[in-house]
């Protein structure tokens, strides 16, 4: 005979905890800030001075994210920052779209008219610098946002795992095209930026509505995740690989 499975509750964070873990989510999130700032100068740059329409795009996100972070740097500035976290959600949401329509034009615009992008040994540096800094700062952001249940730090922490994706993406695209010289990969790989970004401005336009944490102690079976999310939805659930 089988047992009935028990719904485990997650415990609601101490006040301190909760300082501690906001004041961690401040650090992280200027970490984000600066380095952001100087990945974005250096990938405009070096994509201007090779017509790099892929390493334009990945300059352009790090001011997306640079705007992602500051939206929850103001969110957490407050005394209640549960209070701002809808309108957190919604400016990184609209962040990612921007960049979405913004890369899939010019891409576009690439393809078209046959621009062909120089080789960028900085371009090629700074992805892979990119792809082993972000990982870690994403990791850090996500476990102390899921802990205090602020679903606009996971969803900045998605934000930060994306230059992740993106890092490996301009990686291959610029090494491809330096190796061979195939031009179409450069905007190819500027237009999976851009779908990536649309997944994901969709996740955190979504995610005000996705959660509800902390989970209440007597959730219903079914309703959801031990974090309170539901069904589907993996913005803090901690079963979730993201």
């Amino acid at each position: 005979m089988s047992r009935p499975l028990i719904q485990i509750a997650t415990a609601e964070p101490s006040p301190q905890r909760r300082a501690q873990l906001s004041s961690r989510i401040r650090l992280l999130v200027a970490a984000t800030i600066t380095y952001n700032v100087i990945e974005a100068v250096v990938a405009i740059t070096a994509g201007t001075m090779a017509s790099s329409t892929a390493l334009i795009s990945f300059g352009l996100d790090s001011v997306i994210e640079v705007s992602s972070a500051a939206a929850v740097a103001w969110q957490f500035a407050g005394r209640d920052p549960e209070a701002r976290e809808k309108v957190a959600l919604r400016i990184i949401a609209v962040s990612f779209f921007t960049l979405a329509a913004y890369v899939s034009v010019e891409s576009v615009r690439a393809l078209i008219g046959g621009a062909e992008a120089e080789h960028s040994s900085v371009g090629l540096a700074l992805a892979a610098l990119s792809l082993a800094i972000m990982p870690g700062l994403s990791y850090a952001q996500r476990k102390a946002g899921r802990e205090l249940g602020s679903r606009s730090a996971v969803a900045d922490s998605k934000q930060t795992l994306l230059c992740t994706y993106l890092s490996a993406v301009l990686l291959v695209g610029l090494a491809v095209n330096s190796l061979f010289g195939w031009s179409w990969a450069d905007p190819a790989a500027a237009l999976i930026i851009a779908a990536v970004a649309v997944k994901e401005g969709r996740e955190a336009w979504r995610g005000d509505g996705c959660c509800a944490v902390p989970v209440p102690a007597a959730q219903a079976p079914g309703t959801g995740d031990v974090c309170g999310c539901a069904p589907g939805c993996d913005c803090c659930g901690p079963a979730s690989t993201r």
